[in-house]
């Protein structure tokens, strides 16, 4: 079963810092008689503010700005990219880091803790952030993945918190560590001694669950294009520029080329294929065949958006109501179904 909801992390796979125990959020006390005054405030379970954010839509799963008065679009973000050298402030002996299959591993010791120590960030504008891991504990479905519980300091509250949007089904996210980091435009981008904290709530993580983890392989192929393609897909983002066209909570049905996922046959609570249907196929720059949006809005809407990367092929290829010229949705990395029309006319089954 691979019934897709965008409002809650995905159960279908049910989906270091290298610890050997888990290790989970402490008071970490610096050796170090120099910190900054502020390091001793990290990691003291703090309650900030907790808004919940447009599920469904977040490609970091962070906030997007500080302020609470000042709007921002979802293209920023207040950390989008962690620095691998050079810990600001740490604990234990750690010169450097590596991300490894979905965890932190320090150097030179792999086996040293990183619980207390501070790294250095960016945000979306290019400003430098502070990110301190406060705990960490192996993936029950995956142990060598390690979801980190992560603080950043917030310069207008003078204050740490997590960094990460809560929900209603996750109060407190936590993080993996990823490799790579994206731009507001949603392209992966491979830097060296850079990586991404990618917040539980936020699509790149719910792609690593549907079971798209981009440092794995299958049948000789790397994930990595899946995973990139699955983030386009779940924020329905056909121009590939960053923009979402879904809103939380909606319902979806995906299935890949190389079949680890295949699309759903039987009716539950939470999907009816009766009234779903083919709406976009996906490749890792956004959709290249689009039948329906996901949202409601009129066709019309996307291609105003991007002019130059959709061709209207009326009754082209089955599904195809918009086409990139030279491209087939029959050998996309990703397909997806959801209700379209059947949702604009009625109210279709919520997923969990």
């Amino acid at each position: 079963m691979k019934r897709l909801t965008l409002s809650t992390p995905s159960l279908i796979t049910c989906a270091s810092l290298l610890l050997t125990t888990p290790v989970l959020a402490g008071s970490p006390s610096s050796a170090h008689a120099a910190e900054p005054a502020h390091y001793a405030q990290r990691c003291q379970s703090h309650s900030p503010d907790r808004k919940h954010g447009p599920q469904g839509t977040m490609l970091w799963g962070t906030r997007r700005t500080w302020s609470s008065q000042q709007e921002s679009d979802e293209r920023r973000s207040v950390l989008v990219s962690v620095d691998l050298t050079a810990p600001l402030e740490t604990d234990s002996q750690v010169e450097a880091l590596q991300v490894k299959d979905g965890r932190l591993v320090a150097s030179p010791d792999s086996s040293t803790s990183l619980v207390g120590t501070v790294l250095q960030g960016t945000s979306s504008d290019g400003k430098p952030v502070e990110v301190t891991v406060c705990g960490a504990e192996p993936a029950p479905e995956d142990p060598s993945m390690v979801w980190y519980h992560i603080e950043a300091w917030n310069p207008v509250a003078q204050e740490w918190e997590n960094p990460c949007v809560a929900t209603g089904r996750v109060p407190d996210p936590r993080a993996l560590a990823v490799s790579g980091v994206w731009d507001a435009s949603g392209a992966h981008h491979d830097v060296p001694g850079r990586f991404t904290l990618a917040c539980e709530t936020s699509v790149i993580t719910k792609c690593i669950n549907w079971g798209y983890k981009p440092w794995a392989r299958h049948d000789g192929h790397s994930l990595a294009e899946l995973h990139q393609a699955c983030t386009r897909m779940a924020r329905a983002d056909y121009c590939g520029n960053g923009r979402s066209h879904t809103h939380e909570g909606t319902t979806i049905d995906m299935y890949d080329r190389f079949g680890l996922l295949s699309p759903t046959t039987e009716a539950s609570a939470d999907w009816d294929p009766s009234r779903a249907s083919f709406e976009a196929a996906w490749e890792t720059d956004g959709a290249t065949c689009l039948s329906h949006t996901r949202d409601g809005r009129p066709m019309e809407t996307i291609l105003q958006e991007c002019p130059e990367r959709f061709q209207a092929k009326p009754g082209d290829e089955r599904n195809c109501a918009v086409r990139r010229e030279g491209t087939s949705h029959e050998t996309a990395l990703l397909r997806n179904q959801s209700y379209g029309e059947a949702m604009r006319a009625g109210s279709p089954p919520q997923g969990r």
